[in-house]
């Protein structure tokens, strides 16, 4: 039974962690949406809100399953978690394969997406924050390069555009000299227009996917460590929920067997006395 209580409690206690965390993006995906404009048009693909939450409601809903079934024994609620979580897992191997094997339409689907965001900019206050802080972060400026922003209606280097922001990039983009205390909000005005040589001295020029990519390329230790343990922790979770559900149907085997052999002793009990005087002569 101590085997048994180890594992369901393991399990329990794994769930439990996931359960919360989903509970808490949902929580901060739904504050995020009410938080937002009203006339804001949200698609999942580029709104943080909308992502927080349908993320956080699956963990939620699979994690779920997970702590009750556990918790009350629940083979029916167990077999749902495993397959659920086999299925994801399938799917996350899936898509390493294909993201691997296809790396030049992953790329080029993965830039529409950014181009795609930076042409909301303005429209959409978590997705703007996400950008300045990758912006920021990463030290870059639009999707392969500054001129991008030209995509964004605000920013569009044009003689028509009544913007005061024409031609120019997002504060996020300028460089920050070490002893500046007052931040300048106009640092990017009229950027565009500039030559990537010139431009150089007052804002990042390179282009925010490149970026990403060398960063990813640099620090492929710990993106391959946090991959497998994602991955590991998923196997784990599926192979105590495997054995909780095989230990739960080897009790209930058992306890069949019992009640059968019960029931064949009580009959013998019930019956066979009343001839045990009797003997064959």
């Amino acid at each position: 039974m101590r085997g048994y209580r180890g594992i369901k409690y393991t399990l329990f206690i794994f769930c439990y962690f996931f359960w919360v965390v989903s509970a808490v993006l949902i929580a901060v995906g739904i504050y995020a949406k009410v938080a937002k404009e009203k006339d804001v048009v949200d698609t999942l693909t580029v709104d943080p809100a909308l992502l927080l939450i349908l993320v956080g409601s699956l963990m939620f809903l699979i994690t779920f399953l997970g702590c009750f079934g556990a918790l009350r024994n629940a083979t029916c609620l167990l077999k749902t978690f495993l397959g659920i979580l086999a299925v994801v897992f399938l799917l996350q191997i899936a898509a390493g394969a294909v993201g691997y094997v296809f790396t030049d339409m992953v790329m080029e689907r993965t830039e529409k997406l950014m181009l795609k965001a930076i042409v909301r900019y303005r429209e959409d206050r978590d997705l703007e924050n996400a950008i300045d802080y990758i912006q920021k972060k990463f030290q870059c400026c639009g999707v392969e390069g500054y001129k991008d922003w030209s995509h964004n209606v605000y920013f569009e280097c044009s003689t028509n555009n009544p913007s005061l922001e024409a031609c120019g990039v997002p504060f996020s983009c300028c460089k920050h000299l070490k002893n500046q205390t007052v931040l300048n909000t106009m640092c990017g005005y009229g950027m565009q227009q500039e030559e990537e040589g010139p431009a150089k001295a007052d804002i990042f020029t390179d282009g925010c996917l490149d970026k990403i990519i060398m960063w990813a390329i640099n620090n492929l230790r710990l993106v391959a460590g946090l991959t497998v343990g994602l991955l590991l922790l998923e196997v784990c979770m599926m192979t105590l929920a495997g054995a909780q559900v095989a230990w739960i149907q080897k009790v209930q085997r058992r306890q069949k067997e019992s009640d059968v052999r019960g029931r064949e002793e009580r009959k013998e009990r019930l019956w066979f006395p009343a001839f045990a005087d009797f003997d064959d002569e």
